[in-house]
């Protein structure tokens, strides 16, 4: 069920949208990867420069002359600026050429201040080849528009931070796919593994994302991220790591992240965490090829063996199976695992197969999920989400929950597809019902009629006092309030087009302005009645599990072996059928045929009239 992008996430992300116009416009020469790191380490630097600044003025104000004491700043989890680094030096230097020079000291003077940012921080700011009237361009723009202050200052630098990096992402191809994973497919496989205590493990750790989202998680759970979690991460490009221990350090986390060759996870486990892991999550690299054989057996965590090898070269075709079976000796006895792979490896043969039976055999396999295309900004085609779980309980353990949502999904635009809040709620709600929490799905329930009701508070008319309202019976009522909102709206900006008088144009303009907020906040509450129906419609009010063709299956191991092993979700749920609209295929073909025969008509008839004009400006 694909929709469309809503009102309310658009409008979400105004801020960051701004502030990405206003710095790409500054880009010049300077490629994505290389602007990444100025921008990013900017926007951080500003971050650490805006909650300094705010600890600095209530010292100030107590009197008591600790203000440039930086053990005041550690307790509150604050970055202690020395003078050097501060934000208005900067601003006073951005006009000058040697802008460049001022941020790297002030980068450099940071890192020594603050032992956990020791290396992690860009000073190449004073290259020759990064335009200083741009760079000071983009200092101004920052100083404008970017403030973190108040309780949302880290909140905020977040969206920014992950937004930037998802622009980033989109512009660099392939490059930008390897360190970005979209914050939806995150937070899918943070939400199904659910880590709450313990040590934490991304092989492939990239920017950091799994381990933000999994900060996000506990702390929304009323605790300490830090102090619940041990974040531990391999990234073999050096770039990307640092990249990631600056997103960790934005968003208050520690991390143990290792980088270069020694953190190439086909041969080295540089934590050595093999069976002690109590969650891993990864998107790692897929169909990687010419993986060094002897090497990798050397290195261990292959509890089901080597996948192919090329008898000629001794090198592994495809490293797809090197990581599974990673992901799967790095848990301990409890542990839960969730990660991106390739869909092809969901059913790909010859040892992939004999692997994948050891593994299916072990009743570790927990939830497998098919996501459709365009979720990535650098892929396109389809992918899976797997799921392993060491300690499900008993009358799951020799099942496996199948979901496809490959048709399940939002628009976001013509290359870019994700889940929306409530679809992801949706999809979190099957593995909740799966695993016998219905607690967990009725308090879902419980959010779409608050939501519901805060809607029907906000418009109290006569129609939202049905005492025996169902979510189908309310969009009718939002439908009704759709059409009369755009009906208003015209009926005023038709008005508009006649008045003349300034006072006059501009209360309409507030006017209309007012109602199409109305309008939107009513879609957005429409597109969340949608989801409500669509779930309930489904799995009920109370939530009783079952079957949905073309949805979710839960099979069994006997029924998987009969299918070779496969884990392809489509093998199980089936295909939906799909209600008859009412309309004769071949009629409406006819009818295609002919609307193309008139626009090509008309086309050829433009191109003519095109030349004609050609021809004539070509005799004068």
């Amino acid at each position: 069920m694909a929709k469309k992008a809503k009102t309310k996430d658009v409008a979400k992300k105004t801020i960051e949208q701004t502030l990405w116009d206003s710095a790409n416009e500054l880009r010049g020469n300077l490629d994505a990867a290389e602007y990444k790191s100025v921008v990013l380490g900017l926007v951080f630097l500003k971050y650490i420069n805006d909650c300094f600044k705010v600890k600095h003025d209530e010292l100030v104000a107590e009197g008591a002359g600790f203000e440039e004491d930086p053990d005041e700043y550690i307790g509150d989890n604050i970055f202690f600026v020395p003078t050097d680094a501060r934000w208005d030096k900067i601003v006073k230097a951005s006009l000058t050429a040697e802008i460049g020079v001022v941020i790297d000291t002030a980068m450099e003077a940071l890192e020594q201040e603050n032992r956990q940012l020791k290396s992690i921080l860009p000073k190449n700011y004073a290259r020759p080849e990064l335009d200083k009237r741009r760079l000071g361009n983009v200092i101004d723009i920052f100083e404008n528009n970017l403030h973190f202050t108040g309780t949302e200052a880290r909140d905020v630098l977040g969206r920014v931070y992950e937004y930037f990096l998802g622009e980033f992402a989109r512009e660099e191809g392939k490059k930008g796919g390897e360190f970005y994973t979209p914050s939806c497919v995150v937070r899918t496989i943070v939400e199904v593994i659910q880590p709450y205590k313990g040590k934490i493990f991304d092989p492939a750790c990239g920017s950091g994302g799994m381990f933000v989202q999994t900060g996000d998680f506990v702390n929304a759970g009323g605790m300490n991220a830090n102090t619940q979690m041990t974040f531990y991460g391999q990234e073999k490009v050096e770039y990307n790591a640092q990249l990631c221990l600056m997103n960790m350090a934005v968003h208050g986390l520690n991390g143990r992240i290792v980088s270069g060759d020694e953190a190439n996870s086909f041969y080295h486990d540089a934590h050595n965490l093999a069976g002690k892991c109590d969650y891993v999550m990864a998107n790692p690299p897929f169909n990687v090829d010419k993986v060094k054989s002897e090497s990798a057996s050397a290195a261990g965590r292959l509890p089901f063996g080597l996948p192919g090898v090329n008898a000629k070269t001794k090198e592994i075709g495809n490293a797809n199976y090197l990581w599974i079976s990673y992901f799967y000796a790095y848990l301990n006895d409890h542990g839960r695992a969730g990660f991106v792979m390739a869909s092809s490896a969901t059913d790909s043969a010859n040892k992939d197969r004999d692997i994948r039976e050891k593994l299916v055999l072990t009743g570790d396999v927990d939830v497998m999920v098919s996501v459709g295309n365009n979720f990535f900004y650098t892929l396109s085609l389809p992918c899976s989400l797997w799921f392993f779980d060491k300690a499900k309980r008993l009358e799951n353990k020799n099942r496996v929950l199948f979901i496809d949502a490959r048709n399940y999904y939002m628009v976001v635009d013509r290359t870019l597809n994700e889940w929306s809040e409530w679809q992801l709620k949706n999809l979190q709600a099957i593995v909740h019902l799966y695993r016998g929490e219905q607690d967990k799905y009725k308090s879902l329930i419980n959010e779409y009629w608050n939501a519901l009701s805060e809607h029907a508070e906000r418009h109290d008319s006569a129609a939202w006092q049905d005492r025996e309202m169902t979510f189908e019976k309310a969009l009718g009522v939002l439908n009704s309030e759709e059409a009369m909102y755009k009906k208003y709206i015209k009926d005023q900006q038709d008005t508009l087009k006649k008045t003349k008088g300034k006072k006059d144009r501009d209360e309409l303009k507030a006017i209309i302005a007012a109602n199409e907020a109305e309008l939107a906040y009513t879609l957005e509450t429409k597109d969340m009645v949608n989801e409500a129906v669509w779930l309930t419609s489904k799995f009920g009010l109370e939530g009783e599990y079952q079957d949905v063709l073309g949805l979710c299956k839960i099979a069994t191991i006997d029924e998987i072996s009969e299918k070779n092993y496969s884990l392809t979700p489509g093998a199980y749920v089936g295909v939906a059928e799909v209600e008859d609209d009412g309309i004769d295929f071949h009629e409406r073909m006819n009818e295609i045929h002919a609307e193309l025969a008139s626009l090509n008509k008309e086309a050829n008839l433009l191109m003519s009239e095109i030349m004609k004009e050609w021809e004539t400006l070509n005799t004068k």
